[in-house]
Formats: structure tokens, C-alpha cells, sequence
């Protein structure tokens, strides 16, 4: 008998879920569950699993959320903090067990939260997410990572999750090394394009890269979404149509990245750089600009001495993020409707300012509830992103294994081992081999 999509993508998924490669850092329905159609908690116990640090945003608003679900409800929250990697590794076994808890952080992605949507694991909660709302909270770039297909594709017609943080890729840039240069921070692609050209001219190397992990292939990727629009995203990322690996954007981007090399803004060695040594570059004021993820702003906040700021890359509609993590609920959960509430708390005014004001990216803050001004710079960055449709994901989502694929490719373009169009031959073949059974 023939293989289903989802059967297929089942059997890939469970030797891919646990090494997963993620470039950063991420609850609600009226169905069944032992307290359906209950808003009276109380002697129950609502079990939450999540991964995030102690220090970061979500984990402190998600602390102060308990004693208003606490309150509210008369249930208790039992918290049971797991690594990335042990939720990542057991779900796919422990959500079919009694042991599954009532709500659940996971990342979103189709060989994720899209995976556990495909065999089963995780409810639909379509029915919660009209009840309270939150679709009138999410842009609709939000709400592609959180509805899935019934093969687990996201994008599709049916809830599984409900983020309440987002993530984006901008340009962050040294103001303090701008002024020294007698230079403006760029509006356009154009002066972006001169503002390294100047800084190359002063023997200074502008952008901060890394190309033996992330971020190089994202700024691969920003470079083709110069060069997009909506239409190109969705066949990239949604398999809507096939990828023309010959095309303009693909062309454009690995040409684009191979000029940034030979012209000096990006240094030689980059292939052997890691994120973290990019970083640093930054926050120690060795380069000037860095393309990279809003998950930095806090460590830059922190520990950058000098001013700064964070702006969407210039000249393009089309931004590298996406929602952060989502809240998931196991179907085997035996308290969903107080599932549902605990994700409603994290989604109210009051919680996505503690998000916001910790250095998060909120997807329903009221920005004047945003005091610090570094964090109202980067909600208001990421807020304009939304206003233009302008999420466009990750380049190496669309296939198991595809980040690791991008590194490599990419790391011959830059050294010269390979031009640019063989480059893209070797992605579009190994793009086509990973997403054959999404397609």
C-alpha cells in the first residue's frame, strides 16, 4: 500500500526531530479534556513544559502569568522546565502517554510542531482560537507557523498553536562608528551599499559574519528577499509552486554574497567564523554592522558599550523571522481548557509588556505599555516588519537537514571552491531531495 505524505514525513521526522538545527531561540480550544467546558479549576493541576531560560523574557512573563491563572482559576501550575533537546527528542513518545503534559512550548516549523500536527500528537485548537480571539491578535505571517496541513505543512487551515513572542533578522549598526566615519545609518539598499564601500575605504571590515554556522545563510536568504515578493516566499517555503534555483532571487543572492567577500565587506576567513565570534566582532566594536536575529538585543543592550541601533534591512518589503515558539496542547492532555486559559493570560496587555519590556518581541503589546526605549525601538522595527505582510521565515525551513546543507554550499561559494551558479545547483538538488515528500 502506498505511503501517505504524512506517513512518509512521520518515518523522515522521527530519526530528524532531535537534531534539528535552530538559529535562535520560542494554547487555546474548547474540545475535550478532562475539565471540557469547566472554568472552575480549582484542586486541579495544569502540567506546562517550556525551555527558556530563567533570565529571558518569556520565562519572566510566563512566571508572572501563573499567580493570575492561579487566581483566576483556583488550579495549580506544576512547571517542569526541560532542555530544548529533551522536549525536542521525547515528544514524539511522550505525548502518547499519560504522561504527557497539559500544555507545552515547541517550535514551530514543519518538522516540528508540523510533525507532531501530521501523526496526531498535538490537538487542534481552532475552536479556543476563535472563542478568545487571538487570531484578531496574530498578522497573518504570524498565523502561517502556527496552522498546519493535515500532512503537517504550516500554512495550512487548521490551528495547532498560538505563539505570544515573535523573532526577525534586521541590521544592527555601531552609531558610535558611524559618527567617527562621518556616515548616516542607510534607508536604502543603495546606501547601504555606500556605507560599505566607505568603511571598506577606511580599511575597516563592515559587516560581522560567521559562515561555518548561521548567520551567513540568513543574509544568503535577505539578499534573495531583496529581489522576492509574497508569491516567492510561499513556493519556497509552502512548496506552492516549484523554486527556479536559476532564477533572479537565487542568482542574485549568491552573487550578491560571493561580491561581499571579494569586495571587502565581509573578511576572507569568514567560512571558519561561528556565530558567536561575529558577535563579539560586534560588541566589541571590530565591525560595524551586523545582519542578524532580534534574539542578540538584549546581549547588546547589555554588553555593547557604545550606542547603537536595530533597523530592518534597506530596500526590501521581505524580512527573515516568524512567531517565536508556541504554545502546543498534547491531545492527551487532560486539562485543556485550562490550557487554553493559561495561553489567553499570556496573551493579555499585561503579560506581553513583561515580554517587551525584557527585551522580547511581543505579537499583542500595547506599545505604550513599553517603558524601556530600546525595547520600544525593537517592537516598533518589528511591528513596521508586520504592517508590510514582510515575515518570510527561514531559508533552511523548508527541509530536514537543509541549514547544514546551506552552511556547506555556501562556505564554498565564499572561499571560491565553486561558483555561483553551482552553488545553486547543489542547493536546488539537495532543496528538491528534502521537501519531495511535502510536495
Amino acid at each position: 500500500m502506498a505511503r501517505t505524505n504524512a506517513q512518509r514525513r512521520a518515518t523522515r521526522a522521527l530519526t530528524t526531530l532531535g537534531s534539528i538545527t535552530v538559529a535562535a531561540l520560542a494554547l487555546s480550544a474548547c474540545s475535550g479534556g478532562g475539565d471540557s467546558g469547566s472554568t472552575d479549576g480549582e484542586g486541579q493541576t495544569l502540567t506546562l513544559w517550556h525551555y527558556e531560560g530563567a533570565d529571558s523574557a518569556m520565562a519572566k512573563a510566563w512566571n508572572a502569568a501563573i499567580p493570575i491563572f492561579e487566581e483566576q482559576t483556583g488550579a495549580t501550575v506544576k512547571v517542569e522546565e526541560k532542555s530544548f533537546e529533551q522536549i525536542q527528542k521525547t515528544a514524539s513518545q511522550v505525548l502518547d502517554t499519560d504522561a504527557a503534559p497539559d500544555l507545552m512550548e515547541f517550535n514551530k516549523g514543519n518538522a516540528t510542531a508540523g510533525f507532531l500536527a501530521s501523526t496526531g500528537l498535538i490537538s487542534d485548537i481552532g475552536d479556543a482560537v476563535a472563542e478568545y480571539g487571538w487570531d484578531a491578535k496574530l498578522a497573518p505571517s504570524l498565523q502561517t507557523t502556527a496552522k498546519y496541513t493535515s500532512d503537517g505543512v504550516m500554512g495550512g487551515d487548521t490551528w495547532y498553536g498560538v505563539p505570544n513572542y515573535g523573532e526577525f533578522v534586521g541590521v544592527y549598526y555601531n552609531l558610535d562608528a558611524f559618527a567617527a566615519a562621518g556616515l548616516e545609518v542607510p534607508t536604502t539598499y543603495d546606501e547601504f551599499v555606500a556605507v560599505l564601500d566607505a568603511f571598506v575605504a577606511k580599511g575597516i571590515t563592515p559587516l560581522a559574519e560567521a559562515g561555518a554556522e548561521y548567520p551567513l545563510g540568513q543574509l544568503w536568504y535577505q539578499l534573495a528577499l531583496t529581489e522576492a515578493d509574497r508569491s516567492w516566499v510561499d513556493d519556497y517555503q509552502l512548496y506552492k509552486n516549484p523554486v527556479d534555483w536559476s532564477g533572479t532571487e537565487v542568482e542574485y543572492a549568491s552573487e550578491t554574497l560571493k561580491d561581499y567577500v571579494d569586495k571587502g565587506y565581509i573578511a576572507k576567513d569568514v567560512s571558519s567564523v561561528k556565530a558567536e565570534d561575529a558577535g563579539v566582532s560586534f560588541i566589541n566594536g571590530t565591525s560595524p554592522i551586523f545582519v542578524s536575529g532580534s534574539w542578540w538585543y538584549g546581549r547588546f543592550a547589555s554588553e555593547a558599550g557604545f550606542d547603537w541601533t536595530l533597523s530592518a534591512f534597506p530596500g526590501s518589503k521581505l524580512s527573515l523571522g516568524s512567531s517565536g515558539n508556541l504554545w502546543v496542547v498534547p491531545e492527551r492532555s487532560q486539562n485543556k481548557d485550562l490550557a487554553y486559559q493559561f495561553i489567553d493570560i499570556t496573551m493579555s496587555p499585561e503579560i506581553q509588556a513583561i515580554i517587551g519590556n525584557n527585551g522580547g518581541v511581543p505579537v499583542a503589546a500595547d506599545t505604550a505599555d513599553i517603558t524601556d526605549a530600546k525595547s520600544k525601538e525593537l517592537i516598533d522595527t518589528f511591528n513596521g516588519i508586520l504592517d508590510e505582510d514582510g515575515l518570510s521565515f527561514y531559508p533552511d525551513w523548508p527541509a530536514p537537514g537543509f541549514y547544514d546543507v546551506l552552511v556547506q554550499e555556501l562556505q564554498g561559494l565564499v572561499t571560491g571552491s565553486q561558483d555561483a551558479a553551482t552553488t545553486n545547483a547543489n542547493l536546488g538538488e539537495k532543496y528538491d531531495e528534502g521537501t519531495a515528500d511535502f510536495r
